[in-house]
């Protein structure tokens, strides 16, 4: 019998996609999924593009791979992953190799890597970014686990990953959850940007009372300059997309509660722990939940804003564009911070640079400027944030004064901006040189005894504030 080169269970659109993906490069695909329907389906309608080998029982799909075994997961995240693996994991041999290619949560990526481990098989967490889009003709791929995995399963994944300037978008980020954790914060980042680019669709639409056809036509226009990515370019399209029952802006049709799926949640709940500020995602994580509570927000609807008005249109939309490129710039460096300290903790030593390089194609936050992280971390593979490299404090302190006054365009016509807010914020916290903590850690010691350290002589101390007020060591 024939045996496939590699398997896909689960298939749903992303897994149907990347199944085909496979078979069009000339890889003889393995197809399984929990309803046999489905397995047939992809074969009939798909047949022709490649050879698949369809199984109906997870026995007979393992049974059909080449050894050593690679098999990909494609199902939702969760206990139905376990269940899957356990299954797999029953099936395999040492040296076999499961990989999951949904959005995992990376601790349960570490837990079962470590586990399948034991058993001489290989888990690979692999990040996909593309959509079914990307899936189908070329993600943006980010997988963990052990080097030997890669040395099997990296060139099948770099010849189905999108290329750019002849570099596949696919690349070894270190071992256990590595993968999962950098395709977390990469959806945070893209969290970030979104809420970024509907803050600037809302306060020109806003202020200007420009359509939503007319913004589409200024989204277009930044996506030919600094500003150049998929979510802009889509965003113009987007905002000239009419509605067909209606005749009115499809934007205006669709209910303004924002969805999420969790990986959001996740990228902020990771920094807390990690000690890292990801303001910028945390604030578009908040926005999209703040979005989901129409019952408040209707309550709230007596709470009186400000008359809009005196608010000059060429110099608000340049002041948008750039303010929109400066908060941008913050949001990529507070992923990348967190990805840095993720690294150090779990001792994955990933590349940031090379991150920079696999999402410059495929995946959903693809941008002209990530090519400016790549030479970035190229120059300085130590730097401590983005913002210090000399090309992108250029051109935040360039944006500074246009930034400024949209937040303030903001607060006075009563246009809620937390992106815009929370990242001139976080400049602002960077460059100074004291900041009031100062005084939250004299607060720390005066209510509990917490200690503080001093700016002219080594130790940590302690004041007796309910005593003699003097100073001790502690």
């Amino acid at each position: 019998m024939d045996l496939a080169d590699i398997g896909v269970t689960g298939l749903a659109v992303m897994g149907r996609n990347l199944a085909r993906n496979l078979a069009r490069h000339g890889y003889a695909v393995a197809v399984h999924n929990r309803s046999a329907g489905r397995t047939d389906e992809l074969v009939k309608e798909f047949g022709g593009e490649g050879t698949f080998l369809p199984a109906h029982e997870m026995a007979a799909f393992v049974a059909s791979l080449k050894r050593p075994r690679r098999a990909i997961i494609m199902v939702k995240a969760g206990a139905g992953t376990d269940a899957v693996i356990e299954e797999l994991a029953e099936l395999m041999e040492p040296g076999d190799m499961i990989v999951d290619g949904g959005n995992a949560h990376f601790a349960d990526t570490r837990r079962r890597e470590a586990a399948l481990r034991e058993k001489g098989i290989h888990f690979v967490g692999t990040g996909i970014s593309g959509g079914e889009e990307g899936a189908l003709n070329g993600p943006s791929i980010m997988p963990g686990g052990s080097k030997e995995s890669w040395a099997a399963l990296g060139p099948i994944l770099q010849d189905i990953a999108a290329t750019v300037d002849g570099v596949p978008c696919a690349v070894h980020v270190g071992p256990d959850g590595a993968g999962h954790f950098v395709k977390m914060v990469h959806n945070g980042i893209e969290y970030s940007d979104m809420q970024l680019i509907a803050e600037s669709y809302d306060l020109l639409r806003q202020a200007l009372g420009a359509t939503p056809a007319e913004l589409a036509q200024v989204f277009r226009e930044w996506n030919a300059g600094e500003l150049e990515s998929y979510l802009i370019e889509i965003t113009a399209e987007v905002l000239d997309q009419v509605d067909a029952a209606t005749g009115k802006p499809f934007v205006d049709v669709v209910v303004d509660q924002a969805e999420q799926k969790g990986t959001g949640r996740w990228t902020v709940q990771s920094a807390l722990d990690l000690g890292v500020p990801v303001t910028g995602i945390a604030e578009a994580t908040f926005a999209r939940a703040l979005s989901g509570h129409p019952e408040q927000r209707a309550a709230a609807r007596t709470l009186e804003g400000p008359d809009i008005s005196g608010v000059g249109e060429r110099q608000l939309v340049e002041d948008v564009r750039q303010a929109l490129l400066a908060s941008k710039i913050v949001a990529y460096a507070q992923g990348f911070d967190q990805i840095a300290a993720a690294s150090k903790e779990y001792g994955w030593d990933v590349d940031l640079g090379a991150m920079a390089t696999i999402w410059r194609g495929g995946c959903i936050i693809r941008a002209r400027f990530l090519d400016r992280i790549r030479a970035a971390y190229d120059a300085d593979p130590a730097l401590s944030t983005l913002l210090a490299a000399p090309d992108f404090s250029a051109v935040v302190n360039a944006a500074q004064d246009a930034w400024r006054r949209v937040v303030k365009t903001a607060v006075e016509i009563g246009v809620p901006t937390p992106g815009f807010s929370s990242a001139l914020a976080y400049y602002d916290g960077l460059r100074r040189e004291r900041l009031p903590a100062a005084l939250v850690q004299g607060l720390r010691d005066y209510f509990g005894a917490h200690t503080y350290h001093r700016v002219d002589r080594e130790g940590s101390f302690h004041t007796d504030w309910s005593g003699d007020r003097r100073e001790r060591p502690a």
